[in-house]
């Protein structure tokens, strides 16, 4: 059994991956860190982890964690992850990994070094809806793919949540950005050659809380749309000569929409509707990371592609600064 550490007692930890992990089939949660060790403590006891730690120090010090999940907030990703690795541990780190591409490149060298996996958290690829995507596309089902459009937005206007806190790395496009990037870059296989973009930012966070994006791909286009101070919304729609492929809920399945995928012909006369009833995504990937990490065949979301989708953001916020000019990926 792989023996998950965790660090910190953040919000998404609570509600999604120590439940998953104390669901997995492979793996259990065996300690849990914080500053506050009475916290450490009482999620520990909630979840039935056999250790808990006053500091992150400590639990990448024990030899009772194979591997640790770290959703701290983001700005902290980049020196935990360098420090779990240091320790000798397997990583699996909250989205956005990193704020700039080139921050990563120094993890991959170390992961190399100490023969640890290291993975960005990326739950949607694990969840078969968007395996799903990925077979019609490849099968030809909708014919030449010639658009992707998508939407992601929330309303939170919270001042105390890291999200609108511009020195933890909040904002729109490394919060929510990075799900309609990474699932277009999955489901096609391609990479993005330019961007253009307008980004508009809150007054008093400084953070970035609305985005309009147009992608070029070459062989087609990505267009979309996020916010954080919007109503909820999530959708993403692969559109071909021969039909189109939509996704209802292609990020929090379960949440914003059923776990479906529809297949629509092209006169709109015919449709094929997948339903996924009852998938849990984040169980399928701290399943899938533990099999990798203890030597397995997984198909994991690996270091090399958390730089290729965080140039594509990097470029975003260039093309907002560039106001609506193209910038290369």
């Amino acid at each position: 059994m792989f023996r998950w550490g965790v660090l910190s007692t953040a919000k998404i930890g609570r509600e999604h991956l120590l439940p998953a992990m104390v669901e997995a089939e492979n793996g259990v949660l065996s300690a849990i860190a914080s500053r506050d060790l009475s916290k450490a403590k009482a999620l520990g006891e909630r979840f039935g982890a056999r250790h808990a730690f006053g500091s992150y120090e400590e639990l990448l010090a024990s030899d009772q964690v194979d591997g640790v999940y770290i959703p701290l907030p983001t700005s902290q990703h980049v020196e935990w992850t360098e420090k779990a690795i240091e320790a000798g541990k397997h990583v699996l780190v909250e989205k956005p990994l990193a704020l700039d591409a080139k921050d990563i490149a120094p993890l991959i060298k170390l992961r190399d070094s100490k023969k640890v996996l290291v993975c960005e958290a990326f739950m949607v690829i694990y969840h078969p809806q968007w395996i799903k995507v990925r077979d019609l596309i490849a099968s030809g089902a909708i014919g030449r793919l010639r658009h992707v459009q998508g939407a992601f937005s929330y309303y939170n206007v919270d001042p105390n949540n890291m999200r609108n806190k511009l020195d933890l790395g909040g904002g729109a496009l490394p919060d929510i950005g990075v799900y309609p990037t990474v699932s277009t870059r999955f489901s096609t296989g391609k990479e993005p050659l330019r961007v253009q973009a307008t980004i508009e930012r809150d007054k008093t966070f400084g953070t970035d809380i609305y985005s309009s994006i147009r992608a070029d791909f070459g062989d087609f286009e990505l267009s979309f749309y996020l916010s954080t101070q919007m109503a909820a919304r999530q959708v993403m729609v692969f559109h071909g000569e021969k039909g189109f492929i939509e996704v209802f809920s292609p990020f929090n399945a379960g949440l914003y929409d059923h776990h479906r995928v529809e297949l629509h012909n092209q006169n709109h006369s015919e449709a094929q509707v997948f339903r996924f009833p009852g998938t849990q995504q984040y169980r399928l990937e701290v399943e899938t990371f533990a099999r990798a990490a203890q030597g397995g065949k997984e198909r994991v979301f690996t270091l090399e592609e958390s730089v290729a989708n965080q140039k594509v953001i990097d470029a975003i916020f260039r093309a907002g600064e560039n106001k609506g000019g193209w910038e290369n990926v």
